[in-house]
């Protein structure tokens, strides 16, 4: 794995956030902490996308006469934000 160096810069409440995770343990400095979150946040927006993905994909393959109105594009994602936070939750 390579590294690539780069200086960026927070907030207060982010800094602050990055270094609790370190003094709880949870990462070894700040600068894995942001690696760490930014992985996990990175696979929080595969998840949600693979279930957008597969309510799209399930939507298409029923007949016509049963096609469900989607409604507001946001009523999609809802759903699916709901069914991750609750995913998230149990673990």
């Amino acid at each position: 794995m390579s590294v690539q160096k780069q200086s960026v810069s927070f907030t207060d409440t982010a800094y602050a956030f990055a270094r609790e995770l370190v003094e709880a343990g949870e990462y070894p400095n700040v600068s894995a902490a942001v690696s760490g979150e930014l992985a996990k946040a990175k696979a929080e927006r595969e998840r949600e996308q693979a279930v957008l993905e597969a309510e799209l994909e399930r939507r298409l393959s029923l007949p016509l006469d049963q096609w469900e109105p989607v409604g507001k594009a946001s009523n999609v994602t809802a759903g699916a934000r709901a069914h991750l936070a609750a995913m998230t939750r149990k673990t």
